[in-house]
């Protein structure tokens, strides 16, 4: 990645500091622009943004609360690996919380907040027609964690809204396996999530969730599998 590439308007970095410098390297890492394991260096990043080093260090630390990049012992810096061995127990959990947020939801959902999961609905599907990855990314995140607050238990909304956090380059891959081209039927899988929280139909809000996270780990275990078998093809 080239360091010193052209910045937005000098106001803009200006009144953003640390949140314009962690905004930056966040998409750039999920997008993978920034692959696993590359150094982060603060005073090339202090000169590229023109800052000084102090907003540099507070947007790394956000990122390193986010898991994005983490600290070494010998005070450099670099992108957090993908955890590969460790997705069998994250799609468990990720599953599991598909399904439960959206069966509570479903239980315990206001007019209020079936206003705010639409909205987040529209914002992905606008995405989806723009094939904006980082956007679907996004609105995909809100949508989910606005359904996981509709179920009105705190302790699983804040698990899942990490696990969707965490996820994030696992979804970047997710998108390029359909070249950032996403099927219509996966923005109508939500439709039919928010159907059934709407008519408060548990079983289906739970049938819905748990196909929508199959088909979520099932594409992504094709896409690594597939990415192996390239890698020792000889």
């Amino acid at each position: 990645m080239n360091q010193k590439q052209a910045l937005p308007s000098p106001d803009r970095k200006k009144g953003s500091g640390a949140k314009f410098v962690y905004d930056i390297l966040r998409d750039e890492i999920i997008s993978l622009q920034l692959p696993p394991g590359s150094p982060i260096d603060e005073n090339q990043l202090a000169e590229r943004f023109e800052m000084s080093r102090t907003p540099i260090r507070e947007a790394l630390v956000r990122l390193g609360s986010d898991g994005l990049v983490i600290a070494l012992p010998n005070r450099s810096t670099v992108v957090s690996n993908i955890d590969f061995l460790g997705l069998p127990a994250f799609f468990d959990a990720m599953t599991l919380m598909y399904r439960m947020t959206t069966r509570l939801a479903a239980r315990n959902r206001t007019a209020d907040d079936l206003q705010i999961i639409r909205a987040h609905q529209e914002d992905f599907a606008r995405a989806v027609r723009e094939q904006n990855a980082l956007k679907m990314i996004a609105t995909n995140r809100d949508f989910h964690a606005a359904i996981a607050d509709a179920g009105r238990n705190p302790y699983y909304a804040s698990l899942f809204a990490r696990l969707l956090d965490e996820g994030r380059r696992l979804l970047r891959l997710y998108y390029s396996s359909f070249a950032d081209r996403l099927p219509e039927q996966y923005v109508v899988e939500h439709e039919d999530m928010i159907r059934a929280i709407e008519e408060q139909d548990i079983d289906l809000a739970d049938s819905l969730a748990s196909g929508h996270a199959d088909q979520i780990v099932n594409q992504i275990r094709k896409l690594i599998t597939e990415d192996r078998r390239e890698q020792i093809r000889i």
